[in-house]
């Protein structure tokens, strides 16, 4: 039965559908880089907090932004992946080559060397840097998210872009500067 409201007026499948529509693709590009690069694994946390969401959307439809609350979910989930992720799973520095993650980036170069070195940072340091930079979150937005202190944001913050800058290394000065 797919229907747009029910009798009482509460939101159905069809608005979900469009919510899920409009977001999904903003939840992969995150999930993608905070997975530092891997496409399946994007997918896979974006569709599951998806999921997670669609089990509560009556409530979360009724936000005052569902999209930022969509967000917070994906980075719960990206986590809690991490902390169940079995010890059999190999990591690989090799990054796939698809038209999905296929971006029209002047200077490709660097978005690999980037997605790279964020790959070899800790879980929380890179949730850290993609809220604040990637998705231009506020020290307190971040810290609500990733259940933190402000200072602990800000101190997690700063550590995590000299880990990233010791990561990088020689290739910093490559780096094109704005």
């Amino acid at each position: 039965m797919d229907r747009t409201t029910t009798g009482s007026g509460s939101p159905e499948p069809l608005e979900f559908r469009a919510f899920a529509a409009a977001m999904g693709r903003r939840l992969v590009r995150t999930a993608y880089l905070l997975t530092g690069g891997d496409a399946h694994l994007a997918e896979d946390l974006a569709q599951e907090a998806l999921g997670r969401i669609y089990g509560k959307w009556r409530r979360i439809s009724r936000l005052e932004n569902p999209a930022g609350y969509a967000q917070t979910v994906l980075f719960h989930t990206f986590l809690s992946h991490r902390r169940r992720r079995a010890s059999t799973e190999q990591v690989t520095d090799r990054f796939p080559e698809t038209a999905e993650t296929a971006v029209s980036d002047p200077d490709p170069a660097l978005r690999v060397t980037m997605l790279r070195a964020l790959g070899q940072l800790p879980v929380q340091d890179r949730a850290v840097l993609v809220l604040r930079f990637w998705e231009d979150r506020s020290v307190e937005e971040t810290a609500a998210v990733l259940r933190l202190s402000a200072s602990g944001v800000r101190s997690r913050s700063s550590r995590a872009l000299e880990r990233l800058r010791a990561v990088l290394g020689d290739q910093l000065d490559e780096l094109p500067h704005p």
